[in-house]
């Protein structure tokens, strides 16, 4: 009788731990399935982009999130001083990643790049000293943005490397219906300095040990940004240089006997401060 109870004991046990066994495999067939499907949902799309003002025709690159069904923000990405390259288009795609549409501007003209820093000089000279120039392929870069069929044309915002930075915070300080605009690496000494037009919240991520940018701009610009009570963060990272957020500056810079270097450390700490402007810039 004792063996007959413990036989029946022991096969009551069997069952119970096989059946929470399982009931954990149907649980992680659940959670895998659940994780599967939200992988699925992530459609990066990016698209060559013809525009153009009166004068001149750009080639751009637009990126977004085609899973997702709501309107969301748009995020104008300006190159370096090199042109419209890989490097652009590449944080734009990141931008995609987070949810946002990301249009990769060209501000030269017919996609053009340089191959050398005398190049690269010239086309961003050309452009920056020719404002009304400069203005209108912003503005016709955001027209396309705006109207793209994924953005919330109320919730625009655009970041700049290098030149790009320069041109986000001119465009800014010119009264650009901007909400928010962050510069790494970028000079501050500006054809339109800070003003009262400035709508946006400002974030520039420079290196500390960067030589093109000197103390005196940054004083200034900062002096000229309290003095409307801007929005604004100005942040310099110790030991970074210049171009510290491209991992292909310091090839640049050995190539070209310049002061550029990748940092690392700078490159991810700016990267989250963007995160974190357009977060409560679209809150």
């Amino acid at each position: 009788m004792k063996t007959l109870k413990l036989m029946v004991s022991l096969a009551i046990i069997g069952a119970i731990t096989f059946s929470c066994k399982e009931n954990k495999k149907e649980s992680d067939a659940v959670e895998e399935g659940a994780m599967d499907q939200t992988e699925a949902k992530v459609d990066i799309v990016g698209k060559e982009l013809t525009y153009a003002t009166d004068t001149t025709q750009m080639k751009g690159y637009i990126v977004f999130d085609d899973a997702l069904a709501e309107k969301r923000p748009g995020v104008l990405v300006v190159h370096e001083w090199w042109g419209h390259n890989d490097y652009s288009r590449k944080r734009a795609e990141m931008l995609a990643e987070l949810g946002y549409t990301a249009l990769a501007v060209d501000m030269y003209g017919d996609g053009k790049q340089a191959d050398h820093p005398d190049d690269a000089g010239k086309f961003a000279g050309m452009v920056m000293s020719n404002m009304p120039a400069a203005k209108a392929r912003f503005m016709a870069a955001m027209g396309q943005l705006k109207n793209h069929p994924s953005v919330d044309s109320t919730k625009i915002a655009a970041i700049g490397y290098c030149f790009g930075g320069s041109v986000v915070l001119t465009m800014a300080n010119a009264g650009m219906d901007l909400d928010a605009v962050a510069a790494f690496h970028s000079g501050v000494a500006l054809p339109v300095m800070p003003n009262e037009d400035l709508k946006a919240k400002v974030l520039v991520c420079n290196g500390a040990d960067d030589p093109f940018i000197s103390e005196e701009s940054v004083e200034t610009f900062k002096k000229k940004m309290d003095s409307i009570g801007a929005d604004y963060k100005y942040i310099a990272y110790e030991g970074a240089k210049h171009s510290f957020t491209s991992k292909e500056a310091d090839a640049n810079g050995e190539k070209f006997n310049l002061p550029l270097a990748y940092n690392e450390k700078a490159n991810q700490a700016s990267w989250e401060e963007l995160k974190s402007l357009l977060n409560e810039a679209f809150e």
